[in-house]
């Protein structure tokens, strides 16, 4: 019971690591998240802080983790934690294409307000090409992820004749996302780079009858209330 107390205790840490370092890193930018500066804002040494993890790269991976995990309960409110068997994107298509989309788009214009997780994000998924490193493999399940909730989408656009039904759509999917991950590299240089807008067109292009206004996620709807 006790060793099982103390696990529990453990998973507790990680996971107040993880959050607090996700708001660090959000507020105060990717350069300044080293692990000293994440180390004091949870109250440990850098030997401590990373005791509970492999190494640098894996706490930095496991911090964009918790991003996708915060974005799921924001944007997809009524998935289940364990839903789609880690699949975070995959709910996006449970109300139609047209949301998917809208989803996606709104969780890009949200990404432009943390500018220190979009740098977190490019820089881990340049690292990600090595095959050793920890980020390796969660950029591997993360495209693939995001890939078939695109496909997902593009198969239902094909089912109600709003599409193409011969577009090879696995391609497609390929391209839309990496042109998001690749404007996310861009707006680096250009920090006023309006990822969203250029996106939302290659969406038009692709479905030109698509209404982004038309079923808007849950955080975009109370987003447009505040302002």
């Amino acid at each position: 019971m006790a060793r099982r107390g103390s696990y529990a205790k453990g998973v507790a840490k990680r996971n107040e690591i993880l959050h607090r370092a996700l708001d660090v890193v959000a507020d105060h930018g990717f350069p300044n998240a080293s692990v000293r500066e994440l180390a004091e804002a949870v109250d440990l040494s850098q030997a401590g802080l990373l005791h509970y993890f492999d190494s640098k790269d894996d706490l930095f991976t496991q911090i964009l983790h918790a991003r996708d995990e915060s974005d799921a309960r924001h944007f997809s409110p009524g998935r289940p934690d364990d839903a789609d068997g880690g699949n975070y994107f995959a709910h996006w298509t449970v109300d139609g294409p047209d949301q998917t989309f809208t989803t996606y788009l709104d969780v890009i214009e949200h990404n432009t307000h943390v500018p220190g997780l979009i740098e977190l994000f490019a820089r881990m998924e340049v690292r990600a090409a090595d095959p050793a490193n920890p980020a390796h493999e969660f950029f591997t399940d993360r495209n693939r992820n995001v890939q078939s909730t695109f496909v997902a989408a593009f198969h239902q656009l094909q089912a109600a004749g709003r599409m193409d039904p011969d577009v090879d759509v696995e391609s497609l999917a390929r391209i839309l996302q990496a042109v998001s991950d690749g404007l996310q590299l861009q707006r680096l240089l250009e920090p006023g780079l309006d990822m969203a807008g250029i996106v939302g067109l290659l969406i038009r292009l692709i479905v030109p009858d698509w209404d982004p206004q038309g079923s808007p996620s849950p955080m975009s709807s109370a987003e447009r209330e505040d302002t």
